[in-house]
């Protein structure tokens, strides 16, 4: 397993990292451990994400939506 030392942390982080592991019954040691797990993994997403980070790659979208103020003609279906 891999040590990491994290120098000048300021000491109200620390503090704060103190209180959230006692809210979650851990140590620090473990609070921190799971507060790195969970920022590097990967969420699914959903299909409107998908869609939106594939269109902001390619410059985004622009719609032109307009209210139709007029009603449309009914659909004769004989």
């Amino acid at each position: 397993m891999t040590a990491i030392s994290i120098r000048n942390l300021d000491p109200d982080v620390k503090a704060k990292l103190r209180v959230r592991a006692a809210e979650h019954n851990r140590s620090m040691e473990a609070e921190i451990r799971a507060i790195l797990v969970d920022a590097v993994a990967e969420r699914p997403i959903g299909l409107f994400d998908a869609i939106r980070a594939i269109s902001l790659e390619h410059g985004g979208v622009d719609l032109d939506v307009r209210r139709k103020d007029r009603r449309q003609r009914p659909v004769d279906l004989k």
